[in-house]
C-alpha cells in the first residue's frame, strides 16, 4: 500500500487519498481535492473522533474483530498440522506410501500460497466481510469432505480445496488489522491476533496425536469442522466490514440516494469510474503479482519469511518421528514435545509486540523534532536479533536430538528456535503493513505466496535431508543458509528499503 508524497502521512489521510500505481513503489501520490475545496467529496475527515473510521472505532468492537480473526485462524492452522501423528495411520488404511501421506498433510499449505492471490485482492474489491464468510463455508465443506475421504485422491484432493478456503485468513488479517489499528498500536494488535493461531500449528499435533491413538484418524476432520460451523455463526453475527474505501463509498452512495444529488463522491470511486467491472477485477488479482515481480522489498520479505516458513513446517513435520523413532515414546506422548513449539511462537509474538510499540513511541518524538513521523524501516532492527536467536535454538535443537540428550534439551532448543523467528517474523508483518497501507491484503497475498510454498516443498525433502545430514548438522546447515543469504537482505531491507518504496533505486 503506498503512502503518499509524504510517506508519513496520516492513515485516514491514505484512506480517503487515491489509489497510488503499485507497478512502483511509493511514489508521490497525485493531488486529490480537500474536503473543504470540495463539499461532495465523501472521506474521513481528520482526527480521533469520526466514528465511522474503523481505526476510531471504540476498543471493544475493534478486539472483536480482532479476536473472531484470531479463532478463525486457530482453527484453520491447527487443520495444517494436525494431521502429523496420523500419517502412519492413513498411509496403511488408505494404501499411500509415506511421500504420499507428506503430500496429502502439505498440500494444504500449498493451497495457501495460491488462494491469497484471488482472496486478498477480492477483498479490496467486495470488501473484507463478505469475502470471510464465503470462504469460511468453503473451507468448512471440503473439510468435512476429508473426513469421510475413502481413496487417497479424494483426501489429497479435499484437503487442497479446503486449504484454498482456509487461506483467506492469510490474505485478510493483515488488511483488517491495518484497517482498524493504528501505527502506535500495531505491535500488541499483531500479538494479540497471533498468539491464538500460533497455538494451532503446535496444538494440531497434539489433539491429532490422541486421536490417532484413542479413536479413528476421520475425527480429525470431524471436530475441526463442528468447531468451524460455530467460527461461521461467530463471523456472521460479530465481524464488521473495516475496509475503508468501500464504507465510504456506502456513504456516498446513501447521500446520493437520500439527497438525489449525484454529485457526491469518493476519491475511490472517481479513480474507478471509466473503468469496468472487469477492468477493477483485473487490476485487483494482478496487483499481487505485479508486488512480488516488481517490487523489491517484496520480494526480500517473502524470500526470508518463505525460508522460516519451510524450517518452521520441517519442525512440524518430523517432529512426532523423533519422538517416536528416536526417543521410542508413544503417539500421544510425542505430540506433547510440541507444546514446546506453541510456547515458543506465542511468547516470541507477545514479547515482539511490545517491543515493537515501545519501540514505536520511541522513535515517534526523535523523528518529531526532524520534521518527521517513525518510517516503516523502524521496524527492521528488531529483526536482527530475533533471527540470531532463532538460528541459535535451530542448531541447538539438531544437536541435542541427534545425540538422544534428555527430551527437554531438545525441548529448549526447539522452543528458543520458534521465539527468535517469530520475534524477527513479527517485525517483518508489522513493516509490510506499515509500508503498504492502502493494498495490505494484496502485499501480504504476495508474501504468503512464497511462504506457503516453501512450507510445501521443504517437508518433503526433509526425511532425506536428516537421513543423509543427521538432525545437526541438517539443522546446522539451515541456519547457516538462513545467515549467510537472510542477514545481508535484512540489512540491504534497512538500507534501501525507503528507497525502494518511493520509488527511487527501481
Amino acid at each position: 500500500m503506498a503512502l503518499g508524497q509524504n510517506m508519513h502521512a496520516s492513515d485516514d489521510a491514505i484512506i480517503a487519498g487515491l489509489p497510488s500505481n503499485i507497478e512502483l513503489a511509493n511514489i508521490p501520490q497525485p493531488q486529490i481535492p480537500d474536503k473543504l475545496d470540495d463539499p461532495f467529496l465523501i472521506t474521513f475527515s481528520a482526527g480521533h473522533h469520526n466514528a465511522s473510521n474503523p481505526k476510531n472505532w471504540p476498543t471493544r468492537r475493534k478486539w472483536t474483530v480482532t479476536d473472531v480473526l484470531s479463532a478463525t485462524g486457530f482453527n484453520r492452522i491447527m487443520v495444517s498440522t494436525i494431521m502429523a501423528p496420523a500419517l502412519p495411520l492413513i498411509a496403511r488404511e488408505l494404501s499411500m506410501s509415506s511421500t504420499e501421506a507428506v503430500m496429502a498433510m502439505s498440500i494444504y499449505v500449498l493451497a495457501t500460497a495460491f488462494g491469497p492471490l484471488i482472496i486478498g485482492p477480492l477483498s479490496e474489491v467486495y470488501g473484507r466481510a463478505p469475502i470471510l464468510h464465503a470462504t469460511g463455508v468453503w473451507f468448512l465443506v471440503w473439510n468435512i469432505v476429508c473426513g469421510f475421504a475413502k481413496t487417497k485422491e479424494v483426501l489429497v484432493a479435499a484437503r487442497f480445496l479446503a486449504g484454498f478456503g482456509a487461506s483467506s485468513i492469510f490474505a485478510l488479517a493483515g488488511g483488517v488489522l491495518g484497517d482498524i489499528w493504528r501505527p502506535e498500536q500495531r505491535g500488541r494488535s499483531l500479538g494479540v491476533y497471533l498468539m491464538i493461531p500460533l497455538l494451532g500449528a503446535a496444538v494440531g499435533p497434539i489433539v491429532g496425536g490422541f486421536m490417532a491413538g484413542r479413536t479413528t484418524w476421520r475425527w480429525m476432520f470431524w471436530a475441526t469442522s463442528i468447531f468451524q460451523a460455530v467460527m461461521v455463526f461467530v463471523a456472521f453475527t460479530a465481524f464488521r466490514e473495516t475496509y475503508g474505501p468501500l464504507l465510504l463509498k456506502r456513504r456516498a452512495e446513501k447521500m446520493r440516494q437520500t439527497t438525489g444529488d449525484m454529485r457526491y463522491y469518493t476519491a475511490h470511486e472517481r479513480m474507478e469510474e471509466q473503468k469496468s467491472v472487469f477492468s477493477i477485477l483485473r487490476s485487483a488479482l494482478s496487483r499481487p503479482l505485479q508486488l512480488l515481480l516488481f517490487h523489491p522489498v517484496i520480494q526480500i520479505v517473502s524470500l526470508i519469511e518463505g525460508f522460516h516458513y519451510g524450517i518452521l513446517y520441517i519442525v512440524l513435520s518430523s517432529f512426532a518421528d523423533l519422538w517416536t523413532q528416536h526417543y521410542h515414546f508413544r503417539v500421544e506422548l510425542s505430540g506433547l514435545h510440541y507444546i514446546a513449539i506453541a510456547l515458543g511462537n506465542v511468547a516470541g509474538s507477545q514479547l515482539g509486540g511490545r517491543i515493537l510499540d515501545a519501540f514505536h513511541r520511541r522513535m515517534k518524538p526523535r523523528d518529531a523534532n526532524e520534521g518527521a513521523s517513525p518510517e516503516s524501516e523502524h521496524r527492521i532492527p528488531l529483526m536482527f536479533p530475533g533471527y540470531i536467536i532463532g538460528y541459535l535454538g535451530l542448531i541447538f535443537y539438531g544437536w541435542t536430538a541427534q545425540f538422544q540428550v534428555h527430551w527437554i534439551a531438545v525441548d529448549i532448543g526447539v522452543f528458543f528456535a520458534c521465539f527468535g523467528t517469530q520475534v524477527g517474523g513479527m517485525a517483518m508483518q508489522a513493516y509490510v503493513i506499515d509500508a503498504y497501507v492502502e493494498h495490505t491484503s494484496s502485499a501480504t497475498a504476495a508474501t504468503r505466496f512464497l511462504e506457503s510454498l516453501s512450507a510445501f516443498l521443504f517437508p518433503l525433502f526433509a526425511p532425506s535431508m536428516y537421513g543423509a545430514m543427521g538432525y545437526g548438522w541438517g539443522n546446522t546447515a539451515l541456519a547457516a543458509v538462513g545467515i549467510v543469504i537472510g542477514f545481508p537482505m535484512v540489512f540491504l531491507l534497512w538500507k534501501r528499503g525507503q528507497a525502494w518504496r518511493l520509488g527511487r533505486g527501481q
